[in-house]
């Protein structure tokens, strides 16, 4: 199960955090991340990071969005500075472990 929070309105320029815990998984989580699904597009990845703390962004957020983990608490933050309107989108919580695993989404709005 994955529980997501964060996501809201916040005005171009912002920033915000999203944060996502796993739970009830008893095999060790590969990789941990978030993919985003704007109206009329597909999904994409956003940002990953690798159990051994690789990472991986989206070109789209170079240098403005973060990701990090707490292995402990298996969980992953995206904070996200500097919104542009086309951020906007839902945000999807990702694991893998031997397969995929979704969490139920968060909306990111980027509106003056």
């Amino acid at each position: 199960q994955l529980q997501a929070s964060g996501g809201g309105l916040v005005q171009p320029g912002g920033s915000l955090r999203l944060s996502c815990a796993a739970s009830g998984t008893t095999v060790s989580i590969r990789v941990m991340g978030w993919y985003r699904q704007a109206p009329g597009k597909q999904r994409e990845l956003v940002a990953a990071i690798t159990s051994g703390g690789s990472t991986n962004y989206a070109d789209s957020v170079k240098g403005r969005f973060t990701v990090s983990r707490d292995i402990a608490k298996n969980t992953v933050i995206l904070q996200m500075n500097s919104l542009k309107p086309e951020d906007t989108a839902v945000y999807y919580c990702w694991i893998f472990t031997t397969r995929d695993y979704w969490g139920q989404g968060t909306q990111v709005t980027v509106s003056s």
